[in-house]
This record gives structure tokens, sequence and C-alpha cells, in this order.
């Protein structure tokens, strides 16, 4: 008799656990999906992200350009420089055009345009 009264006292588990299994389910999938977004909005928007990365690639193909164009204002410079030491006739021009200075003996005249 006792096998016949052990087996009527089991039970079926409850539908509860099934339940709980499935919220256990939906908790683990939209803890898995936060993580998942969290991770996406560190590599978009995170100091070393694809948008940092973005923003310092302009700034380095600005900063490419200014160093070209500055190495073209050098290079300008050098030959200007190299020819005030060596070109008399460009240091006597540019005594007159810039800085308005004549020889001993010329005349200066200034030409005043016609106002309407």
């Amino acid at each position: 008799m006792s096998l016949f009264r052990s087996k009527q006292r089991r039970r079926k588990p409850k539908r509860i656990y099934k339940n709980s299994r499935n919220v256990q389910r939906r908790v683990i999938r939209w803890l898995l999906l936060l993580i998942a977004s969290v991770l996406l909005i560190i590599f978009i928007f995170g100091d070393h992200g694809m948008y940092q990365l973005y923003r310092l690639r302009a700034e380095r193909s600005a900063n490419q350009a200014l160093i070209t164009e500055l190495r073209r204002e050098r290079g300008k410079l050098e030959e200007e420089k190299f020819r005030l030491k060596t070109d008399m006739e460009y240091i006597e021009r540019i005594a007159r055009e810039r800085y308005r200075m004549v020889k001993k003996g010329e005349k200066v005249f200034k030409v005043i345009p016609k106002e309407n």
C-alpha cells in the first residue's frame, strides 16, 4: 500500500514554473538587448568610437592641407630670401614699389586720377 500512496502523492509540476521560465527568458532577452544596445552606443559615440574616428580623420585632413599650404609659403619665402641676397635688380624694384624710394637725381611724378 505504501507504494500506491506514494504514487498518488506525486503531483505534476504546476504551470507557475512554466510561466516563470518564460519570464526568465524574457528578462534575459531584454538584458542581452540592453547590453548590446549599450555596447553599440559606446562603439559609435564613445571616446574611441566611430564618431570620434570620423572627426579625427577630418581634423587630420585639415591639418595636412594646412601643412601643405605652409610648405608652399615657406618655399616662396626662401626663394624671395635668395633673390634678396643675390639679385640687385629685384632689390631695386622692391625698393621702388613697396617703399617708394628713388635714386639721386630722379624725379617722382604722382598721378592723381580724375574724379567724376
